[in-house]
């Protein structure tokens, strides 16, 4: 309880210093990335089957590495909160999975759609953005809760996620597929949960930085491949419409503060409900658009509502933050 107590008490102190520009700063460093990647998009370095390649990539080797990694920092996370961050998390992604099969219908009348939007509303961009933003917020340390949290978040984009990407209204393709199970990121994240569970510390540094290094390709990469999907939109579809437009704002606003304040009243602690928040605050999954293209599905509506809620998120994460982590503590 003191242990905890200490860590309260400087998480207040870092949210009482935060300031809007410097939360303004890290989102921008982010974007510059993704504009980038538009760029090399426009001049022929990225397109077509490098960006499927590069995904794959990302998906089969890189991402896993930062999931591990993120478990070899040296530095455990307290006993007591280890439970509370899986139970907020699956929670969370219960009541967005209700949310993603129900809402979307309300949201587009086309079919094919409906698995996007339900995946725009679920996910945000935990590995690629979530990590830094936490990081800026609560202090270095915190990457590895963020990274507890980010297991069950993995299990459901690769069931859940891929579900709805690769089209709910497809019989044959809505079927379970076993093999996601020991796909690379869920055998990732099942030993980073076994690491935190059994509090192995002492990793060779070897095997942690090599890890870390190659982890370290999967922000710049996702969000390159990012841009160089909006480099073949027309300006006018990269503003979007309507539904873009709704889904964004139920993404950056609505959802995160209906998560924040259910799982506050449920009583989970204000130190783990606030870094739920803010990861569940992210613009949508970059992972949308990678799964699009290695599923061969239209990465127009993705890549639009994924554009959209990252320029926007420069403006609402940190407004959220300033509204309810305070509140949080």
């Amino acid at each position: 309880m003191f242990k905890f107590e200490i860590k309260h008490n400087s998480f207040v102190n870092q949210t009482k210093s935060l300031t809007f520009a410097f939360m303004f700063e890290v989102m921008m460093m982010l974007l510059v990335i993704v504009v980038v990647g538009y760029a090399a998009g426009k001049l022929g370095y990225m397109g077509g089957t490098f960006d499927k390649r590069l995904s794959k990539l990302v998906i089969d080797i890189t991402c896993p590495a930062l999931i591990l990694s993120s478990a070899m920092t040296g530095e455990l996370p307290d006993r007591a909160l280890i439970l509370p961050l899986l139970g907020i998390s699956a929670l969370t992604y219960i009541f967005l999975t209700g949310v993603a099969l129900w809402l979307p219908r309300y949201l587009t009348q086309r079919k094919d759609d409906q698995g996007v939007v339900g995946f725009a509303l679920m996910f945000g961009n935990v590995g690629f953005m979530g990590y830094p933003v936490v990081a800026s917020i609560f202090g270095h340390e915190a990457i590895f809760y963020a990274a507890v949290l980010n297991v069950v978040n993995t299990f459901v984009v690769f069931t859940v996620g891929t579900m709805l990407i690769t089209g709910k209204g497809e019989v044959e393709r809505m079927r379970f597929q076993k093999k996601v199970l020991y796909s690379t990121p869920m055998l990732a994240a099942y030993l980073s949960m076994l690491i935190v569970a059994l509090r192995i510390g002492h990793i060779p540094a070897f095997i942690s930085q090599s890890l870390g290094m190659i982890g370290n390709i999967t922000v710049p990469a996702a969000l390159l491949i990012i841009g160089s999907s909006m480099s073949h939109l027309p300006l006018r579809a990269m503003l979007g419409n309507c539904t873009v437009y709704v889904t964004s704002a139920l993404r950056l606003a609505v959802l995160p503060l209906a998560v924040h304040y259910l799982c506050s009243a449920i009583g989970f602690p204000p130190y783990v409900v606030g870094i739920n928040t803010v990861v569940i605050a992210m613009p949508v999954a970059t992972y949308g658009t990678i799964l699009c293209l290695r599923h061969g599905r239209d990465t127009a509506l993705i890549t639009e509502v994924t554009f959209v809620t990252t320029l926007l998120s420069l403006l609402t994460i940190p407004l959220l933050v300033m509204l309810l982590v305070p509140v949080a503590v």
